[in-house]
C-alpha cells in the first residue's frame, strides 16, 4: 500500500494529510463482483461533501485519460481521521493512489511518490485545475523535509515563492502520471527574480492641491506604522490622500511578501502566473460591511478585511457610518497584531498587522459645528466611536476644506516622491536604533522608555496634557510613539517639546471632547 502525501488548509496554514487506497473483491462463482450494485470507490476519514463528490470526478477523470477504473471496491482514506478534509484539493493524489494500487504508477516510482507532496483538482476532461494554498503547501513540505511538491501548473509560481522547496506544475493527470514513472521530464518552477514592481499607489500626493500639515501627518503616520483618523469635511482630499498612501510607504520585505502571499493564496486571490505578491495591500471596505466581512469568520473560518490588508493599508471611509460591532471588533487586531477565530471544533489565528487610515466627517451633515445645535450633533456623531477604538489610533489628524487660492495656485505640493524619500529616511534611522521590522508603532513599554527619554519642558507638557486632557496610559503611550517618530522624520536624535506639541496636537478628538465639556 502506497502513502501519497497531501494537505488539508486550516487558516493559512497546511497540515498533514495522507491518501492511502485498497481495494478489495467480492467474487460469485463466475469471478465476478457478486454485487453490481456496490459502490465502487468510497472515501472515508471524514471527508465534507466535495471531497466525497471527488471519486466520481476522479472515476471520469481516469476514463477520459484511458486509464481503467476500480474493478472492485476501492476504499480511499485520508488519514488522519480526526481532521475534517475539505475541498477538491485531494482529487489528484486520489486518482495517482488509485494508479499505484493498479500498477499503472510503477513500483519504480514509490521513492519519488515517498519524497513528493501532491494537490490538485481534477476536470472531467483529465485536466488539473487550480486549488487555495499552494504557498502553504510548499512551505508545510519544506518544514517536513519533503524534497517537493506536484501542484496545478496554474498554482506553480505561488508555490516557487517558498525558497528551499522543488515545485513541478503538471497541467493534465497524464503528465503528473508520466512525472512519476520517469518518463515526463517536467521543467522544475523556480522563484520570480524581477524585482519588487516601483512604489505604486493609485494616485500621487502632487494630486492632492493644499492639505501640507495633513501630508506632513499620513507621512509621519506612514514613517511610523502608525493607525490614523483623518476628520474634516467632504471634498477636502481624505480619501485621495489615504489611497496616495502606499506609494510613500517602504517596500515589503522578502518575509513580509511571503507572509502576504500565504493569506492571500488561502483564499485563491493571488493573480494567475504571479509568484510573490510584491505591492503593499491597500483595502477599502464598504461602510456596510458585517464584522465576519471586517476581520473574518464563516463556517470554514476565511481571513477578513483586516487580515487581507496584513502589512499594508486597511481604509475604513466614513468611519462612524460602520456597524458597532465591527469597529469594536478590530480592537484586538490593532493591539495585538492577528485575530482569533472561535469555533467549536477550535480556533484559527490569521495575522492581522496592518496600518488603520479612517476618515470621517465632523457631523452627519459633513462639515465642522459653527453654532451650539451644530456643535452637539457633532458630539452625537463622534460619540458612534468608543474611546477604546479611538485609544488604539495614534494620530487624530483635522484636514480643513481647501482653500480656493490654493486650488487656483499651480506651485507644486510635496509629491508622493518627497515624502517617501523622508519617510525612508525615517525608517532607516528606526532600523538602526531597535532592529529592523520594528517601526515605532510596534514599540512596547520598555523599548518606548529607552527609545523616547523624555527630559525637562518635554516631560512637563506631557504631564500637563494628561493632566488636562483626561488621557489614558495608553494614549499617553501614544503620544510618545508619535513623538519619537516626529523626531525621526525631522532627523533629531532627542525627542523634544516640539515633538511632543506637535504629538498631541494630533489627539484632536481628545481636545474635543474636553471643548465640549467645558
Amino acid at each position: 500500500m502506497q502513502r501519497i502525501q497531501s494537505f488539508a488548509l486550516r487558516g493559512i496554514d497546511a497540515l498533514p494529510v495522507e491518501i492511502e487506497s485498497d481495494e478489495r473483491f467480492s467474487p460469485d462463482r463466475d469471478g465476478e463482483s457478486a454485487d453490481k450494485s456496490q459502490p465502487r470507490m468510497v472515501v472515508v476519514g471524514l471527508p465534507d461533501a466535495s471531497v466525497r463528490e471527488s471519486c466520481q470526478r476522479v472515476r471520469a477523470a481516469l476514463a477520459a485519460c484511458r486509464f481503467p477504473t476500480p474493478r472492485g471496491l476501492c476504499t480511499i482514506n485520508l488519514a488522519p481521521a480526526d481532521l475534517r478534509k475539505e475541498g477538491p484539493v485531494y482529487d489528484l493524489p486520489m486518482a495517482l493512489s488509485v494508479l499505484r494500487l493498479q500498477g499503472i504508477i510503477g513500483e519504480d516510482a514509490d521513492e519519488r511518490l515517498a519524497r513528493f507532496a501532491v494537490a490538485g483538482e481534477l476536470a472531467l476532461d483529465g485536466l488539473v485545475r487550480p486549488i487555495r494554498g499552494a504557498t502553504s503547501f510548499a512551505a508545510f513540505a519544506r518544514e517536513s523535509r519533503l524534497r517537493g511538491v506536484v501542484v496545478p501548473a496554474a498554482n506553480a509560481p505561488e508555490a516557487a515563492a517558498v525558497e528551499g522547496i522543488e515545485v513541478y506544475g503538471v497541467q493534465s493527470l497524464h503528465e503528473a502520471v508520466g512525472f512519476f514513472n520517469g518518463l515526463y521530464d517536467i521543467p522544475r518552477e523556480r522563484p520570480a527574480t524581477e524585482c519588487p514592481p516601483p512604489f505604486g499607489a493609485a494616485l500621487d500626493f502632487a494630486e492632492v492641491r493644499g492639505q501640507e500639515a495633513a501630508k506632513r501627518a499620513i507621512a509621519l503616520a506612514a514613517a511610523g506604522g502608525h493607525n490614523v483618523l483623518l476628520i474634516g469635511p467632504a471634498g477636502s482630499g481624505k480619501t485621495m490622500m489615504a489611497r496616495a498612501m502606499p506609494g510613500i510607504l517602504p517596500p515589503l520585505t522578502q518575509e513580509e511578501s511571503l507572509e502576504v502571499t500565504r493569506i492571500y493564496s488561502s483564499i485563491g486571490a493571488v493573480p494567475r502566473g504571479a509568484g510573490l505578491i510584491r505591492e503593499r495591500p491597500f483595502r477599502a471596505p464598504h461602510h456596510s460591511a458585517s464584522s465576519a466581512a471586517i476581520v473574518g469568520g464563516g463556517s470554514v473560518p476565511r481571513p477578513g478585511e483586516v487580515s487581507l490588508a496584513h502589512h499594508g493599508v486597511l481604509f475604513l471611509d466614513e468611519l462612524p457610518e460602520f456597524p458597532r460591532v465591527a469597529l469594536e471588533c478590530l480592537r484586538e487586531p490593532l493591539e495585538d497584531g492577528f485575530v482569533t477565530i472561535a469555533r467549536a471544533n477550535g480556533s484559527l489565528k490569521f495575522p492581522a498587522r496592518t496600518m488603520l487610515v479612517a476618515a470621517m466627517n465632523p457631523t452627519h451633515a459633513g462639515g465642522f459645528a459653527q453654532s451650539a445645535t451644530e456643535r452637539r450633533a457633532q458630539e452625537k456623531y463622534i460619540g458612534r466611536l468608543s474611546g477604546p477604538l479611538l485609544d488604539r489610533i495614534d494620530m487624530h489628524v483635522e484636514v480643513r476644506a481647501v482653500a480656493f487660492a490654493s486650488l487656483q495656485s499651480t506651485k507644486p505640493g510635496a509629491s508622493s516622491a518627497d515624502l517617501r524619500g523622508r519617510v525612508l529616511e525615517a525608517r532607516g534611522r528606526m532600523e538602526s536604533r531597535q532592529g529592523p521590522g520594528k517601526p515605532n508603532a510596534r514599540l512596547g513599554g520598555r523599548e518606548l522608555d529607552r527609545c523616547c527619554v523624555l527630559e525637562g519642558p518635554a516631560q512637563r507638557m506631557l504631564e500637563s496634557a494628561m493632566r488636562d486632557l483626561g488621557l489614558s496610559a495608553r494614549a499617553y503611550d501614544r503620544i510618545r510613539r508619535v513623538a519619537r517618530t516626529i523626531a525621526d522624520f525631522d532627523g533629531s536624535p532627542a525627542v523634544t517639546e516640539a515633538h511632543i506639541a506637535e504629538a498631541i496636537h494630533y489627539r484632536i478628538l481628545d481636545r474635543m471632547r474636553i471643548g465640549d465639556a467645558a
